[in-house]
């Protein structure tokens, strides 16, 4: 989270909510778990007196240690549980990595804290705070108190000053940055603890469960919209990463052994597009009520929620399957031997990218301009957490190297998708090349066709779709050759060429309209599948930078064109249709994502900037969400949502990460 000015954190502490948010509680009684509007919210009036030392306390950890400490008295937890009402809150707000939320029900004497799953300090080392620090302060009533010896209770154990648990490895007062530079520089030890705590949190804990219905319906709506957006982005990232584990596991064990997965994971994709498809409709130009929109996105939320709780289902099984830690050994060996394969490949990519850019103009590469770099960030990434992975299991250390060899499988996959995009794109582009001249003769034979028609009398509609056929013809010959994207260029021949065959239609014969609405389709299918792989590819391979409107677009054009394919035999007009549609949203698509990856700023501080040739490459791990990046989801970036944390994607949903806590009565 970016740092909350003192002002913010003063209207808080104030009480005046009426500064802040209309709808921030603000009534003593029970309160219902809700979105913080300030580092400190006091509803009871509990900090009175004290604010400038409290906020003197939080200032200090925040300067020293890049934590933040939010606070929340109310009077009762609405008959929540501490610790359910703790997590619901912190998650509702957003908090992120290095965040703490503390809450205290004055009236209930009940308090919880809740941190993200891989904040830095372990469960002893936040049990002994809050033994030690906070609960003896709130039994004595000394509310403010309280909270500054929270603040300097974790300002310790940050520091190591304070007794760590029997598991010190989270400690070490890191900021967010800090943490992506230790995954690289100093090994994947901390991501050890990621994998040992792959349980299952409530479903109304996180972003990828179930929120309750009365809890959605009093979402302003505008936070409604943000919460939808946030988990169509988190449930596209556990389907995409399930998908890739899947693939590793049919590669190990045979299509045999994974059918539950495979099954769990098409419904998840299910009801992931069935969610992308409601998000078409609300982006498109025909604005819905409010009520209708509210209704709309409610739905978003709860069919996002079914592809993560559906995936969270098979985790348990596909861990077990997996078994890495025992395979860990073996895994790191085969990532060794394909990273070298593919480091071979590189030099034949290469060439491939410089003879491409010397036959088409850069925007016939724009999806594939980049891979290289990319490609090469990302096999210095495997190798560094291969090494470190077996440093780790040399010295008994199986849990982080399990994660490094998770890490280090889904990078070496990664430069495999980016290299294959390369020569898909290569592939695609002489295909349409190819078809050029062919598809120029046919649009010449219908322009042809139609001004016969006109000379037998006046037809507006076939005149205009002749004159638009005849100027694409030109406009595609006018171009010289090193200047020619010919996907683009068949891409216009098509929608002309198709709009003169509808003018047409009625001046042919039966068979003969059959025929040409075929040959239409045919075109417009290479042009959709090769628009849609590259946005795919593009996507999917920086899916740490790009929103929730790309993938959208992506899915929507995905399911054109599945449409397309399967009404192609049966019915060629409709198939045409879906297919012109396909590919209009897959430009949109890969536009989209272009435009989100050029404002993303790659993690800064050790080990997380650019390093070329074979170094640390964290930034590229972070931009191919390898890694988990919580520091963009919940640190101000995109926007935060449910667990995450910095860490190496697994087969399952949003439920497998989740938050921790304690807490108790006073």
């Amino acid at each position: 989270m970016g740092r909350v000015p003192r002002w913010v954190r003063t209207v808080g502490a104030a009480g005046l909510a009426v500064l802040v948010v209309a709808g921030l509680p603000t009534a003593a009684g029970a309160t219902a778990p809700f979105r913080l509007q300030a580092q400190v919210t006091d509803e009871v009036g509990a900090l009175e007196g004290r604010t400038a030392e409290v906020e003197e306390a939080l200032d200090r950890l925040q300067s020293e240690h890049d934590v933040q400490l939010w606070v929340a008295y109310v009077d009762s937890f609405d008959g929540v549980g501490a610790q359910e009402w703790t997590d619901r809150t912190a998650t509702i707000s957003d908090l992120g990595l290095n965040d703490v939320l503390l809450a205290v029900a004055t009236g209930d004497r009940a308090y919880a804290y809740s941190v993200d799953e891989q904040f830095p300090l372990t469960d002893e080392q936040l049990a002994a705070v809050a033994t030690q620090d906070i609960e003896p302060r709130l039994a004595d009533e000394d509310w403010a108190g309280a909270v500054v010896a929270a603040a300097d209770g974790y300002a310790a154990a940050l520091s190591g000053e304070s007794e760590p648990g029997d598991d010190g490895s989270r400690g070490g007062g890191l900021g967010t940055l800090l943490v992506v530079g230790l995954l690289v520089v100093g090994g994947i030890a901390v991501l050890g603890l990621v994998l040992s705590r792959r349980r299952k949190r409530p479903a109304s804990a996180g972003a990828g469960g179930s929120a309750p219905a009365d809890e959605l319906a009093a979402l302003p709506l505008d936070e409604l919209a943000r919460r939808a957006n946030s988990l169509l982005i988190e449930t596209d990232d556990a389907v995409k990463t399930s998908e890739q584990e899947l693939g590793f596991a049919v590669a190990e064990f045979g299509e045999g052994h994974v059918g539950p997965f495979r099954v769990a994971l098409d419904d998840a994709r299910a009801a992931l597009a069935a969610a992308f498809e409601v998000k078409q409709r609300l982006d498109d130009s025909e604005p819905e009520d409010e009520p209708t929109r509210r209704a709309m996105l409610v739905d978003i939320v709860q069919r996002t929620s079914q592809a993560n709780e559906r995936l969270d289902e098979q985790v348990d099984a596909f861990d077990t399957l997996r078994d890495l830690v025992a395979r860990a050994p073996e895994v790191l060996a085969a990532v060794s031997a394909r990273a070298g394969e593919l480091d071979g490949r590189l030099a034949r990519s290469r060439a491939v990218v410089e003879g491409l850019a010397g036959q088409y103009p850069p925007g016939a590469l724009a999806t594939v301009r980049g891979n290289l770099d990319q490609a090469v960030e990302r096999l210095g990434f495997a190798r560094t957490a291969v090494a470190q992975a077996e440093a780790d299991l040399a010295a008994g250390a199986k849990p982080p190297a399990v994660a490094g060899a998770r890490a280090a499988e889904e990078a070496v996959a990664q430069v495999a998708a980016l290299l294959d995009s390369v020569d898909r794109a290569g592939t695609d582009l002489a295909d349409a090349r190819d078809r050029l001249p062919g598809v120029l003769v046919e649009t010449d034979q219908d322009v042809a066709a139609a001004r016969a028609a006109l000379a037998q009398g006046d037809r507006p509609d076939l005149a205009a779709a002749a004159a638009a056929a005849e100027a694409a013809a030109a406009a595609v010959r006018a171009e010289p050759a090193d200047r020619l994207d010919p996907i683009a260029a068949l891409r216009r021949l098509t929608e002309a060429d198709s709009a003169l065959d509808t003018a047409l239609a009625d001046l042919r014969e039966d068979q003969e309209r059959d025929r040409r609405t075929r040959a239409t389709l045919d075109q417009a299918l290479l042009t959709a599948r090769a628009g849609v792989a590259a946005a795919a590819d593009f996507i999917t391979t920086r899916r740490g930078a790009v929103g929730a409107e790309a993938r959208t677009r992506l899915s929507e054009a995905q399911r054109h064109l599945e449409q397309a394919v399967a009404l192609a035999p049966s019915d060629p007009q409709t198939a045409l249709g879906h297919a012109q549609q396909a590919d209009v949203l897959a430009e949109q698509a890969g536009q989209l994502a272009q435009a989100d990856v050029a404002r993303w700023q790659p993690p800064s501080g050790p080990g997380g900037g650019r390093s070329g040739g074979g170094g640390m490459g964290a930034a590229g791990a972070v931009l191919g969400g390898i890694l988990i990046d919580s520091l963009l989801r919940g640190g101000g970036g995109r926007g935060g949502f449910g667990g995450g944390g910095l860490g190496p994607g697994s087969f399952g949903g949003g439920g497998t990460r989740g938050r921790r806590g304690g807490g108790g009565r006073f």
